[in-house]
């Protein structure tokens, strides 16, 4: 029979051979011969096993052993060692024929394919690790801060505002308490809870917006933001509090960091109930940006396109990072001296509240 299989044999790219009960190549096509480096006379000079990767020689023996029973075998994978030492994975499909007490089989080079699950399982690997380095870093930082935080508060709280007579010194050393009792509020929630594992709950826009602006008090003062906003179609999503709370508070101080200069920020966001979802629509008056030049990284780590010496290249990363890791999307449109728009839509399973 397999003498009429010559022309398939001499002209595929697969490796073809065909074997006997015994455990010997009878025949091996030129692909095979090229694959490993040995002659077609030395393939059939010692049983295959010889040929097969040690750690995999047990397992392809059981498996020998279903063909002689007349059981096909399709998706065996094993390793094979090249003359040259090498290794090489290959994909089994065999065909026993009890007559001729033959074994009819194909495989497939498959090493390219090992070779990028290893890396991709490596990968994977350093990655989880990396994230479980990042969550110790995130626990640490946010429980070592609480104890210098706690001594400027205590700081303030030792000033007798009797002895003040300046109400513009009064005002900012609130602000200032205000300011660091939001930070300790923050990261009290990240030792206790722990940012990585915090669970979605109903967030209020309003709500939100009003912490961060007590946060920032000081910022939007002296920059003379006006903000207008409207949440009547939409009073608050499924979120994780943290996180709704830095989407807020990057982009208002995006809007007042990135103001036109002697043009005061005028920030307006409204919540929007469409057909093609929920949705919270941020815009500002600012310097805005060349779409055309800059629109793709607008959410990239580390990019900075008005040369503020303030700015990070973070604060629109995390904005998008927070959105799109519970399933939503954010888009952004601008336009250079006239603002930016950013449009928010929120995961469609998300319970959602609206007035009536």
């Amino acid at each position: 029979m397999y003498l009429q299989l010559e022309p398939l044999f001499e002209q595929s790219t697969d490796c073809l051979c065909i074997a006997d009960y015994d455990g010997y190549f009878v025949k091996t096509n030129p692909a095979f011969v090229e694959l490993l480096g040995y002659s077609e006379e030395e393939l059939g000079s010692k049983p295959i096993s010889e040929f097969i990767y040690e750690e995999d020689r047990k397992l392809t023996a059981g498996h020998r052993a279903k063909l002689k029973q007349n059981v096909p075998l399709v998706n065996f994978e094993n390793r094979y060692v090249c003359k040259n030492g090498e290794l090489v994975w290959l994909h089994w499909t065999s065909i026993p024929v009890e007559e001729e007490k033959l074994i009819y089989a194909i495989a497939k080079d498959v090493t390219r394919k090992k070779e990028l699950e290893s890396e991709r399982i490596s990968r994977l690997s350093q990655l989880s690790e990396v994230n479980e380095k990042l969550k110790r870093l995130n626990y640490t930082t946010s429980h070592d801060l609480r104890s210098p935080l706690n001594n400027l508060i205590s700081m303030v709280d030792l000033i007798d505002p009797s002895k003040i007579e300046d109400t513009e010194t009064l005002e900012i050393l609130s602000y200032i308490r205000l300011s660091a009792e939001g930070l300790k509020t923050s990261l009290n929630s990240l030792v206790e809870n722990n940012i990585l594992a915090e669970k979605k709950e109903m967030v209020g826009f309003y709500a939100t917006l009003l912490k961060v602006q007590k946060t920032i008090g000081t910022l939007i003062q002296n920059a003379g933001a006006k903000f207008e906003v409207d949440f009547s179609a939409l009073e608050g999503v499924e979120f994780i509090p943290s996180y709704m709370e830095s989407v807020f508070l990057n982009l208002i101080t995006n809007s007042i960091k990135y103001a036109r200069p002697g043009v005061p920020p005028v920030i307006s966001i409204r919540s929007v109930w469409e057909d093609s979802g929920q949705t919270l629509i941020y815009s500002d008056n600012g310097m805005g940006f060349d779409m055309d030049k800059v629109g793709h990284l607008v959410f990239s780590l580390d990019q900075k396109f008005h040369g503020n010496k303030d700015s990070k290249g973070v604060g629109l990363y995390l904005v998008h990072s927070h959105i799109t890791y519970l399933g939503g999307s954010i888009s952004v449109e601008s336009i250079v001296n006239e603002g930016t728009t950013f449009t928010i839509k929120f995961e469609p399973k998300m319970l959602l509240v609206a007035q009536g």
